[in-house]
């Protein structure tokens, strides 16, 4: 029997996980991004840590660090997932002529997505808005859902002339929408709650076509 260290040749070396097959290492970048979105909301940010993720996913730290650099570079890339997907929803909505049916339809679209994912939800609530504005995908969203207010602005069928205050007054009705179903499962919620909150809202921002083109009557 030949000896291999007498004959010069070496052990096969370990793979490092960039030579791993590209399923595999599909399969390792999103088992740690579903172990950081579980952890992140079970502790926090402050409660976060590399080696919890380790003990979370069973993957090694080394390899965390070949997919995603670091801690924050890790976040972002959760957060720019989660986004992305919600772009993706976005992006598939119908879109029809009338500024507001569009907002009907993205709005619908955005509650949606929270109730049915509230996790993924939740994980982009609790970020911290300089993470997410420095995402792509959320600048993306946020266009997307601003859309149909900047074109019902330029119409001047706004009952306030100032665009952010819709748009704030907006973002806490499907805040509290999408949170209300998860906070409160005990309660029978109606099959067709998002379609009549929505329509309360546009008839709480929006004038009718008509109104807005009558002119001013002066006092």
């Amino acid at each position: 029997m030949t000896d291999s260290r007498a004959s010069g040749s070496t052990a096969p070396a370990i793979p490092s996980p960039k030579d791993a097959p590209p399923e595999r290492s599909a399969d390792s970048r999103s088992l740690i991004l579903s172990a950081t979105e579980a952890l992140l909301l079970e502790r926090g940010y402050a409660g976060f840590s590399i080696r919890k993720l380790v003990a979370r996913c069973g993957l090694t730290a080394p390899t965390i660090y070949h997919h995603f650099g670091d801690k924050n570079g890790l976040i972002d890339a959760l957060l720019e997932a989660r986004i992305e997907t919600l772009v993706a929803e976005l992006r598939a909505v119908p879109l029809a002529a009338d500024p507001v049916e569009n907002m009907r339809r993205l709005f619908r679209a955005f509650a949606e997505f929270g109730i049915q994912n509230p996790t993924h939800y939740e994980l982009l609530h609790a970020s911290r808005r300089e993470q997410t504005d420095a995402i792509p995908a959320a600048q993306e969203a946020q266009a997307i859902l601003l859309e149909p207010l900047e074109a019902l602005a330029a119409e001047g069928r706004l009952y306030t002339p100032d665009l952010d205050e819709t748009r704030q007054v907006a973002w806490a009705f499907l805040h509290g929408l999408i949170l209300l179903q998860k906070t409160r499962p005990d309660e029978e919620w109606i099959p067709n709650l998002v379609d009549l909150s929505l329509d309360a809202l546009l008839r709480a921002c929006i004038r009718p076509a008509d109104d807005a083109s009558r002119p001013e009557s002066s006092s």
